[in-house]
This record gives C-alpha cells, sequence and structure tokens, in this order.
C-alpha cells in the first residue's frame, strides 16, 4: 500500500515526529511506499468557507491555490491517509489544522442527503502527542477526528495517543510497541 504520513508538528525532532518515525518504519518494514509531508514547511492558507468548491463536484475545486493543492491530490491517490499533531489547546495544530480545514474541497452535495467525497472509504489514520494524560486534554481532538472521517466518508483504521511527555526522551516506556500496533492496523 501506499501510505501518506502528514507531519503536523513545527518542532522537529519533537514527540510527534519521533513516534511518526516509528510508525514509518514499520510500514516500510511491511514493505509498505512511505510519503511523508511536513506541513509546517508548506504554505496552506485557511479555508474561506466561501464554498466556491462545491461547484465541481468531480474534483479539487478550491479557489485558493497554495501546497495543498499537491497534498490534497497526494491524498486522493494515497491508500491511507495518516494525519499526525501535538495537541495544542485541547486540538490540532495549525498546520495539521489548516489542511483540515481545506479538506471540504473533497466534499460533493454538501449539506445535502446522499453526500459523496472524493476520500470516499479512503483509510485514514491519527497519531496526536500530548504533554498530559488523554482525558481532560485529548478526547476532543479525537472526536472532532471521528467527524471529521465520518464527514469525509472516510474509514478510520487506526488512532494513537502518547501523552504525558514533552521531550522524547520522556515518551513513555511501550511507545514502540504501541506505534508498531498502529501500523498494522492501518494497513490491514
Amino acid at each position: 500500500m501506499n501510505v501518506l504520513t502528514l507531519l503536523g508538528s513545527a518542532r522537529k525532532k519533537g514527540n510527534t515526529e519521533t513516534v511518526l518515525t516509528l510508525v514509518e518504519k514499520e510500514l516500510q518494514a511491511l514493505e509498505h511506499t512511505v510519503e511523508r509531508v511536513t506541513l509546517h514547511d508548506k504554505t496552506i492558507k485557511g479555508c474561506l468557507g466561501c464554498l466556491k468548491c462545491l461547484a465541481h463536484p468531480d474534483e479539487i475545486a478550491c479557489v485558493q491555490h497554495d501546497d495543498a493543492d499537491e497534498i490534497m491530490k497526494k491524498m486522493i491517490v494515497a491508500d491511507v491517509v495518516l494525519f499526525t499533531s501535538p495537541i495544542y489547546f485541547w486540538g490540532f495544530s495549525a498546520q495539521i489544522k489548516a489542511l483540515i480545514d481545506r479538506n471540504n474541497a473533497f466534499v460533493t452535495q454538501c449539506f445535502k442527503p446522499g453526500h459523496t467525497s472524493l476520500l470516499k472509504d479512503k483509510r485514514i489514520g491519527l497519531l496526536a502527542t500530548g504533554a498530559d494524560s488523554f482525558e481532560n486534554n485529548a478526547e476532543g481532538l479525537f472526536t472532532a477526528f471521528d467527524r471529521f472521517a465520518t464527514f469525509l466518508l472516510a474509514q478510520i483504521t487506526g488512532t494513537l495517543y502518547v501523552g504525558n511527555c514533552l521531550i522524547p526522551s520522556d515518551l513513555p516506556e511501550k511507545t514502540s510497541e504501541r506505534a508498531r500496533i498502529l501500523a498494522h492496523s492501518l494497513v490491514r
């Protein structure tokens, strides 16, 4: 399978990138192709909410043209897309949130019964890291991701939250094993 990973952290070699690297190495060991897009290095403007993308139901038709164009095309052709983010104020980082908001351009017949999506049945996953426990910290982000997947008609095939650490040297003991399990669930 072709797996696209979207690194939504601005911190190089931080917790999110460290855990993502473990997942990617396992996917490669399973002989899957992995491509990482580091969103911090890209220009992705926030969604304008203009809904002009809805006028062209069979293509990505966002009126803004930036690095999101190429990334969204990669999302369509990938077999699996893994979204990653540190938890910032109980939600996604700005880097990944801007791309998520622009994903409205994937949906056709939006706000109508029987809507569809250019990512219908796409296998997607979420990897998030944070300084605190899951409760009162990450659950809102995971709820939002579930709703995002439902809106896109995508299939969540794996999620992982690694919390209670600020720096990679403090990652919990079983992080490598949990990353391995996530990799397997994404491509199963």
